[in-house]
C-alpha cells in the first residue's frame, strides 16, 4: 500500500456527524485470545454411523468428494446423481480442548462467520444455538457449558429442502420463483429456495447448476476475552475539502465492567498521527465518538482516474491494563448517485469527488458453486482482470452472497466501485414476522461489515423482482400475478413492500446513511418518500437503470444495442461457450457436439445453444468442426457486446453506465461470462480492454450513414490526431483522412459523418475496411476497424503468418505479421495456460503486432514456438 504523506492530525472527543461517506477496512488485533477451529473435524450423514474426515470451512458436497464418496460434481452429468445430498441431514463434530487459563476469561465464546444454513450447535450435548440464515454471523457464549479439557462441539445441519417443503406447505400456495430448478432436484414444480435465507443460485440459475449445499462455509473462531473488546470502528467523513478532511471515529466497545478507559488513535505509517482521550465505559455496549482532522487529504479515486489512496489508522482502547485494538485502512472520497432533471428526463449517474464518472464494468456472481473453494488467488484474478480491462465498477448480484472481506479489500486497493445488491433475486418472498426479522438482522450485519469500504457505491434491494412483479407497466411484468388470487397478490405485495421499501432502506439509513439506496434493479425512479416508478422490462429507454435482454431472449439483432440505451445500463449480455481446454475438463470426445447430452447439461438457458447457433448463422458461416465452432462463438459474443459497450459510451452523458452480464462463472459452462470458471479470458474480455479504454474511437454504420465518435474519460482535455484510412484486405489504400482535434474532458465528440459509398469510392465492400485511429504523437490511444459487410459475406484472403518469439524479462513476446488481413487472430498454447496481452484481434495488411504474455509454467521462447497455435477467421470461414 502506498505510504500516506505526513500530515497534521487533530483529535478531540466529539459527537458523531454524518455528512459524507468514507471508506475503511478494519482488521482486529487485540489481547483477546482467538483460535480458528479448523482441525479434527468429522462429518456424517445423520442417519449413518460412518464418520468421515471433514474440512472447515467446507461443504457437505466437497467433503463427500474429498472422501471419494461422489465423483466430480462438474464432470459430464454427475450433477444429476448428486441431488440426494440436499434431502439428507448432516452432522459435523470436533473436540475443543480448553485449559483453565482460557476458561478464566470473563467471556468464552464461539463465533461462526457462516453456517449454511439450518444448523443446531451443541456444546457437550447442550444446544446453544439454532441458526437459520447463511448470510448472518453468529456468536454464542459457551462459558456456562464448557469445562477444562476436552469439550465436544457438534453441529447438526437440517436438510434445506425438507425445511423448504415444510415452509411451502405452511404458506399455502406456490410463490413465483422461476430460477429455482426444483425439477432438477426431483421436486417437480415445488419452489422452496425462497423460504430459506441462502444463496439463490444454489438452487440453480440459467447459468448455474443445482447444488443446494450445507456446511460450515466460513470460519469458526474461539474467542476468550476479559474486561473489554472492540466490536467495531467506523470512520465517518463529516466534510472533505482540499485543505482538510473532518472525520469522526466511532468506537463500539463491549465492556464487562464499569470503569475509566483510554482511547488512542495512531497511524502505523505516520508517527505524527497520535492522540488520546479519556472516557468512562459502562458494562455492556459503549459507543464513543472521536473527531479528528487530516490536513491536505489525498483522495481515493476509481480505476483510471487516479490513485485509490488508502490511509492507515489504528484505534486502541485500554482499561485496567487490558487493551484491544483494531487497524483501519480508509479512503477519503465523496460519492453520490445523482438523479437530476435534464433535457432528456432524469439523469442517473455516479459522481465521485464531484466528477460525473461513466461506470464501466460487469455483473459479478459467486466464483464457485462450492464457496469455500474460492481462494484469494481466484479473487485476485477476477479483480485484476477488471482492472486490466479499464473497469471501474462491479455489481455484486443479488442471487449470490455478500462477498468475502478480501474481495472488497481488493476493490478498495484497485479503485473498483461496487454496486452492492442485497441477496434477493427473481423471486417473491414470504412476509411473516420471523422471516422479516431475519432479513432485518441480515441486512444490519452486512451493512455494518461492509459500510467502511471505499468501494461501496450504493446498496440495491434486489435483482429484477420489481420489474417481474408489476402488472401496471405497459408490458405487464413477467406475468407472475396472473395465476394468483387477489388475496395472494396482496399478501406477496405486502411482504415485498415491507422488505424493500421499509426494512432495507431503514437498515441503510440507520447504519450507513451516507450511501445511496436503490430498491430494485431495474427501476425508473425512487426517492424514498413519494414511492417508486416501476421499470418497463421491455423498454429501450427510461430513467433509472435498465436491463436490456431483447438481444438474446428476444433474438433481436446486435444493432438494437444502439437503439436500446438507457440512462444506466446495469444488465445486458450474450452467451458463448468456454474455450476448448475448458470444455475438455468436463466432457469426453464423444460429447463434442453442442446438442449432445453433456453440452446441453452445461447450458442452463432455456433457449441456449440453439440461440448461439441462430445468431451465428446471421453473421458467420457456421463451422462443422467443434473446436472451430467454439472459437466463432466467442468472437460472436465479443463482437455483439462490443456494439453495446461502444453504443453506451457514445451516448454519454445521456447514458452513464455500462455493466454487462457477467464477468465470471461458478462452474464450467456455456454462459454470458467474459471469463470462464478456470479464469481463462474469453474473446469478450479482450474486446472489453479496448471498448472500455480511457479514450475510445467508435465507428458505426447505420444503414448507409457512417459516424465516428471519440469518447474520453480523462479529466483534462487531450489534443490528438484523428486518422481514418480505407484499405482493402491486401493493403491497398482507397482513401485516407487526418485531422488535429481536441478531445474535451469527460465527454464525447462526433468526429466524422459520411456515407459508406463515399468512403468506399467504388471499392468492393466485401474486400474493404475502415481503420480509424486516435493518436497522441506516435502513441496510439485507440483504434478500431469497421467492415462494410457481415463476416460471412467478406472475401477473406489466404493468410501466411510470419512469427518471431523472444523473451522480454520474465515474459515472452510473439511478433506476428501478415501481408494480408488476418481476421480475429486467436493465439493459444496446445499445452499449459497463459493470458495474452491481446487476442482475437484483427491484424491489418503489413502490420506487425507484438503480443506479450506470461505462461503459467516457465517456458522458453523455443518451447513457446513449439506449443503456440493460431486460429483465424479465414481458416474457419474459408
Amino acid at each position: 500500500m502506498a505510504q500516506p504523506h505526513r500530515r497534521h492530525l487533530l483529535i478531540a472527543a466529539g459527537a458523531l456527524s454524518a455528512v459524507g461517506p468514507i471508506a475503511a477496512q478494519a482488521k482486529t488485533k487485540s489481547k483477546t485470545k482467538r483460535n480458528d477451529i479448523t482441525t479434527g473435524w468429522e462429518f456424517r450423514q445423520a442417519d449413518s454411523n460412518d464418520w468421515l474426515k471433514a474440512s472447515v470451512p467446507g461443504t457437505v458436497h466437497t467433503d463427500l468428494l474429498n472422501n471419494g464418496k461422489i465423483e466430480d460434481p462438474f464432470y459430464r452429468v454427475n450433477e444429476r446423481d448428486q441431488q440426494w445430498i440436499d434431502k439428507k441431514d448432516w452432522e459435523y463434530r470436533t473436540t475443543l480442548t480448553l485449559d483453565a487459563k482460557t476458561l478464566a476469561h470473563d467471556n468464552v465464546e464461539l463465533h461462526f462467520a457462516g453456517l449454511d444454513t439450518y444448523a443446531d450447535v451443541y456444546i457437550n450435548d447442550t444446544k446453544v444455538l439454532s441458526a437459520d440464515n447463511m448470510f448472518r454471523e453468529w456468536t454464542v457464549d459457551i462459558k456456562p457449558h464448557a469445562r477444562p479439557g476436552a469439550n465436544s462441539l457438534r453441529i447438526y445441519f437440517h436438510s434445506p429442502i425438507a425445511k423448504g417443503l415444510a415452509a411451502l406447505d405452511a404458506f399455502g400456495f406456490a410463490v413465483p420463483s422461476p430460477n429455482d430448478q426444483g425439477e432438477t432436484g426431483g421436486l417437480g414444480d415445488k419452489k422452496v429456495g425462497l423460504f430459506t435465507r441462502k444463496a439463490g443460485y444454489h438452487y440453480g440459475w440459467d447459468w448455474g447448476p443445482r447444488f443446494v449445499t450445507s456446511g460450515i462455509w466460513r470460519p469458526v473462531t474461539l474467542r476468550a476475552w476479559s474486561r473489554l473488546r472492540i466490536e467495531d470502528v467506523r470512520i465517518v467523513q463529516d466534510s472533505l475539502t482540499a485543505d482538510a478532511a473532518q472525520l469522526t471515529a466511532v468506537f463500539e466497545i463491549l465492556a464487562s465492567h464499569d470503569g475509566p478507559a483510554m482511547l488512542d488513535i495512531a497511524s502505523p505509517t505516520d508517527k505524527s498521527v497520535t492522540a488520546k482521550i479519556e472516557t468512562v465505559l459502562k458494562a455492556g455496549l459503549n459507543t464513543v465518538s472521536v473527531t479528528f482532522t487530516i490536513a491536505k487529504p489525498r483522495l481515493w479515486w476509481s480505476n483510471g482516474l487516479g490513485e485509490a489512496f488508502l490511509y492507515s489508522l489504528k484505534g486502541r482502547v485500554t482499561a485496567a491494563g487490558v487493551s484491544d485494538s483494531r487497524e483501519v485502512r480508509t479512503g477519503l472520497r465523496t460519492i453520490k448517485v445523482v438523479q437530476a432533471p435534464d433535457a432528456d428526463g432524469t439523469s442517473f449517474h455516479v459522481e465521485l469527488n464531484g466528477v460525473p464518472v461513466f461506470m464501466k464494468g460487469a455483473n459479478y456472481i459467486p466464483n464457485d458453486s462450492f464457496l469455500p473453494r474460492v481462494t484469494h488467488d481466484v479473487y485476485d484474478k477476477v479483480v485484476q482482470s477488471a482492472v486490466d480491462t479499464h473497469m471501474n465498477m462491479l455489481r455484486v448480484w443479488g442471487g449470490g452472497i455478500y462477498e468475502d472481506d478480501y474481495f472488497y479489500d481488493l476493490c478498495d486497493r484497485n479503485g473498483i466501485l461496487v454496486w452492492q445488491d442485497f441477496m434477493f433475486a427473481c423471486s417473491m418472498l414470504p412476509g411473516d414476522e420471523a422471516f422479516l426479522d431475519n432479513v432485518r438482522q441480515e441486512a444490519v450485519q452486512n451493512i455494518r461489515r461492509l459500510r467502511n469500504h471505499a468501494c461501496i457505491a450504493l446498496w440495491c434491494g434486489n435483482n429484477e423482482i420489481d420489474a417481474a412483479w408489476q402488472a401496471d407497466v405497459p408490458n405487464g411484468g413477467w406475468g407472475w400475478k396472473q395465476p394468483l388470487t387477489p388475496d395472494q397478490r396482496d399478501r406477496l405485495t405486502t411482504a415485498y413492500n415491507a422488505i424493500f421499501h421499509d426494512i432495507l432502506p431503514a437498515a441503510v439509513t440507520g447504519n450507513d446513511p451516507q450511501t445511496f439506496y436503490w430498491p430494485s434493479s431495474p427501476i425508473a425512479a425512487w426517492d424514498g418518500k413519494n414511492g417508486i416508478a416501476h421499470a418497463d422490462h421491455l423498454a429501450k429507454q427510461q430513467s433509472g437503470d435498465l436491463h436490456y435482454w431483447d438481444v438474446w431472449w428476444g433474438q433481436k439483432p446486435f444493432s438494437e444495442y444502439r437503439v436500446a440505451v438507457g440512462r444506466f445500463m446495469s444488465e445486458y449480455g450474450f452467451q458463448s461457450f468456454p474455450e476448448f481446454k475448458t470444455v475438455q475438463a468436463y466432457t469426453e470426445p464423444s460429447d463434442h457436439d453442442i446438442f449432445s447430452e453433456v453440452m446441453k447439461a452445461h447450458q442452463r438457458s432455456s433457449i441456449g445453444n440453439g440461440t448461439i447457433k441462430t445468431y451465428m448463422e446471421r453473421d458467420y458461416k457456421v463451422p462443422a468442426d467443434f473446436r472451430q465452432f467454439l472459437y466463432v462463438g466467442q468472437v460472436l459474443q465479443a463482437e455483439g457486446i462490443k456494439v453495446a459497450m461502444e453504443a453506451h459510451r457514445s451516448r454519454m452523458p445521456f447514458c452513464m453506465g455500462s455493466l454487462f452480464w457477467q464477468i465470471n462463472d461458478c462452474w464450467p459452462v456455456a454462459s454470458w461470462s467474459s471469463i470462464d470458471y478456470y479464469g481463462r479470458w474469453k474473446a469478450q474480455q479482450y474486446f472489453t480492454r479496448h471498448a472500455f479504454a480511457p479514450i475510445l474511437v467508435a465507428p458505426r454504420l447505420d444503414g448507409e450513414t457512417l459516424t465516428v465518435t471519440a469518447i474520453s474519460d480523462r479529466l483534462t482535455d487531450t489534443p490528438v490526431t484523428v486518422s481514418l484510412q480505407v484499405v482493402d484486405f491486401h493493403g491497398k489504400v482507397i482513401g485516407e483522412f487526418n485531422e488535429a482535434q481536441t478531445l474535451r474532458a469527460n465527454t464525447n465528440l462526433d468526429l466524422v459523418t459520411s456515407t459508406a459509398a463515399t468512403l468506399l469510392n467504388g471499392a468492393a465492400p466485401e474486400t474493404t475496411l475502415l481503420h480509424v485511429c486516435i493518436l497522441d504523437g506516435d502513441t496510439v490511444l485507440s483504434q478500431n476497424i469497421l467492415y462494410f459487410k457481415p463476416v460471412k459475406d467478406l472475401t477473406l484472403p489466404p493468410v501466411q503468418l510470419t512469427t518471431k518469439v523472444k523473451a522480454v524479462g520474465d515474459e515472452l513476446a510473439v511478433a506476428v505479421t501478415s501481408a494480408t488481413l488476418v481476421k480475429n487472430l486467436y493465439l493459444s498454447l496446445d499445452e499449459g495456460d497463459c493470458q495474452f496481452e491481446d487476442n482475437y484481434f484483427d491484424l491489418l495488411p503489413g502490420e506487425t503486432r507484438v503480443v506479450r504474455f506470461k505462461p503459467a509454467a516457465r517456458m522458453s521462447a523455443q518451447q513457446l514456438e513449439q506449443h503456440l497455435r493460431f486460429m483465424h477467421m479465414a481458416q474457419v470461414q474459408g
